[in-house]
């Protein structure tokens, strides 16, 4: 250890106080944590990248100090579906502290992984005071039947006004109007649940009844337009 000339000249003085860090909430107990293979707990991280064109939702499970389990949801830039196909290579194995200065392809992963960082480490993780945590695998539980992401996507434009193009529910086929052309409800389709069922041997025909499903008051509509078309 090399020290300055000043500090050299220095005489000693005792350091008196030494309480530690604070205690943080870890699955259902409060841990002083002092080092990364202390770190437990599965939480999320929402980024950007640097021009605002995309967005990811990042969730890890972590189980001492390593990440055993990665989810990454992108949106918005066609590029960084890719970059979350590696991150999802790059990601389980590492500590968070190895993901946190690793290249995760993409800026928007990054800066979902530097959140996603500062929430477990400060014991504000989802699980921070759930009893053991959750199981690996957990994440999927965001996705819901089929395994896919929860997107709303909407267009509006002030000549003619909004589209629900696609919504929690699902692709969404037909708004449904009333007498004041104001949407009172929507026809949709679950996707997850149509692909599940077509590669079982269903019909792509009946699959697609079968998925489909309304909203609102979707029955008692004066008109019906495609929200794509229309």
């Amino acid at each position: 250890m090399e020290y300055s000339h000043e500090v050299k000249n220095m005489c000693p003085v005792a350091i008196g106080a030494n309480h530690g860090p604070a205690p943080i909430p870890q699955e259902g107990k409060w841990d002083k944590v002092t080092q990364i293979d202390q770190i437990n707990g599965l939480t999320h991280g929402v980024g950007g990248c640097a021009p605002q064109q995309g967005a990811c939702k990042l969730t890890l499970n972590v189980k001492n100090g390593i990440i055993q389990e990665a989810l990454v949801e992108t949106l918005g830039c066609s590029g960084m579906t890719h970059s979350a196909a590696m991150a999802a290579e790059i990601l389980p194995g590492k500590t968070i502290l190895e993901a946190l200065n690793t290249d995760l392809v993409c800026d928007a992963i990054n800066v979902a992984m530097r959140e996603l960082f500062l929430q477990i480490v400060y014991g504000r993780s989802q699980t921070a005071f759930s009893e053991g945590g959750l199981p690996i695998g957990a994440g999927l539980e965001d996705l819901g039947k089929g395994l896919r992401s929860q997107v709303g996507t909407t267009f509006s434009t002030l000549e003619k006004g909004p589209r629900y193009l696609e919504l929690a529910e699902g692709y969404v086929n037909r708004l449904a109007l009333d007498e004041n052309n104001e949407i009172i409800g929507y026809e949709f389709v679950h996707l997850g649940k149509m692909m599940a069922a077509i590669k079982k041997g269903t019909p792509a025909d009946e699959a697609l009844k079968n998925a489909t499903g309304t909203y609102g008051r979707f029955d008692s509509a004066v008109k019906y337009i495609d929200p794509r078309e229309e």
